[in-house]
């Protein structure tokens, strides 16, 4: 069995205790970010459905040459995933930043898909 760090353990405590009173629904979906060392990822999610949530648009730093390590990469990535919601038609998000802390790659990510025309 694989041994957990205490730093993953509290993000997975943080995550939960948020999950507790956010939830995607068909009008507001969840607009939930991960980040790893490298990349940095972004999915809008419709929890409401029975089979435990769609992804309805996603967008990453794995796609073209963006280092999604840094603050400019995350900025993409937000820009990115606001124009794929806005292609499926969606406007307005809850924004789920995953247990993580609202600075730095989260933050650059939130404002840029605020810029893009998303609104949380």
């Amino acid at each position: 069995m694989a041994k957990t760090s205490k730093k993953l353990l509290g993000r997975h405590r943080r995550h939960g205790s948020i999950r507790k009173s956010l939830s995607g629904t068909a009008d507001r979906p969840r607009l939930v970010v991960f980040r790893s060392a490298n990349h940095i990822y972004a999915q809008i999610i419709n929890d409401e459905l029975e089979n435990g949530g769609v992804t309805l648009a996603s967008a990453s730093s794995l796609v073209g040459d963006v280092n999604g390590g840094n603050i400019e990469g995350a900025k993409v990535v937000g820009l990115a995933i606001a124009k794929a919601g806005l292609a499926a038609n969606i406007k307005a998000v809850v924004f789920d930043r995953n247990g993580f802390r609202y600075h730095g790659r989260v933050a650059a990510l939130a404002d840029s898909a605020r810029q893009g025309g998303l609104e949380f």
